[in-house]
């Protein structure tokens, strides 16, 4: 009998060596909590997370979770870790998130904001304790990780996003003790590979006012833009090489589009002069500007020779797909 003992003793033994409760005493001279990770080999893994009054031992609230992050290397359960928007964020945060002078309590229920990503249960602090907040636990659910708070602004700030080009960054401020968004920015890279739609919402008179601008990413397409030339009011036409394709590009000072265009271009080599035609407007681009011809008169836009790079012979050497060659 007692060699069938010391079978399930050890069985018994090596289930309960995963599993761990960690205490959690560094937040607040009123409470403590206690984080269960149900297999602490693992870095993700059930587990519970729970606040318990110092005084009276008494459990006030606890939120289970399917996936608890875990750190195998590093067994220790910190408080207040929040290091946005893809670094270590705690199982249990405890701040002032509405303003009012109080600390809530934020208490990680899985991975289930974006890109498997920390997701929270939000408390906020009443007279009598704390109570769950659906509007502020939205945010830590809806979108990457803990929210930010800053307590100078007193606004909320968010971020979401979807593949690697489009972000959503999104401003709350604090109303009737809910958060309410005053200020929305969507970045979105177009198909063309060079642009990035930049979608603003603003909070005015009580209603989400729209606009919408393109932006070239000059500093990303550096290495692309092999001919550009700077204007007096401080526009900006660049030439970008995008694989075999060329892209002409006109932005104001601050790099919004005002024109793109990836069709067809004619270079003449004795005139030393690229164009292209938009419906009727004929656009000639020389080491001197650019002139704009439509069907009613001709617009000369004069260039700043000083801030000339890049020149026209490269187009023979280029092989471009939407270049023709002419004498």
């Amino acid at each position: 009998m007692k060699y069938l003992i010391i079978p399930i003793l050890l069985f018994c033994a090596n289930a309960a060596i995963g599993q761990s409760t960690f205490v959690v005493d560094d937040f607040s001279d009123r409470y403590f909590g206690k984080v269960y990770i149900s297999d602490t080999s693992e870095v993700f893994s059930k587990g519970w997370v729970a606040i318990f009054d110092k005084r009276t031992k008494k459990q006030l609230m606890k939120v289970t979770a399917d996936e608890l992050s875990f750190d195998p290397d590093n067994p220790k359960i910190r408080s207040n870790v929040k290091e946005l928007p893809y670094g270590e964020q705690s199982q249990i945060m405890y701040e002032d998130l509405n303003f009012d002078g109080k600390k809530d309590l934020a208490l990680m229920d899985g991975q289930n904001s974006c890109y498997h990503g920390p997701s929270f249960q939000i408390y906020l602090a009443v007279r009598t304790g704390f109570v769950r907040s659906p509007a502020f636990t939205r945010l830590a659910q809806d979108y990457c990780g803990m929210f930010n708070v800053d307590h100078q602004t007193k606004k909320i700030n968010t971020m979401t996003k979807d593949g690697c080009c489009w972000h959503q960054y999104s401003e709350f401020i604090v109303k009737n003790n809910r958060p309410v968004a005053v200020k929305i920015v969507e970045e979105g890279m177009n198909p063309d590979g060079i642009t990035r739609d930049l979608v603003e919402q603003t909070l005015v008179g009580g209603k989400m006012r729209r606009w919408q601008t393109r932006i070239f990413d000059a500093e990303e397409q550096k290495e692309s833009t092999f001919y550009s030339i700077e204007f007096s009011n401080g526009k900006i036409m660049r030439l970008v090489k995008l694989d075999d394709t060329l892209i002409y590009v006109f932005t104001d000072k601050g790099n919004v589009v005002e024109l793109i265009h990836d069709g067809a271009f004619k270079y003449s080599r004795t005139e030393n002069v690229l164009s292209f035609t938009r419906e009727k407007t004929t656009y000639r681009i020389s080491t001197n500007g650019i002139s704009i011809k439509t069907s009613r008169n001709i617009i000369e836009l004069k260039a700043d020779a000083r801030t000339l790079t890049g020149s026209f012979p490269d187009l023979l050497n280029a092989k471009l797909d939407n270049v023709t060659i002419q004498q």
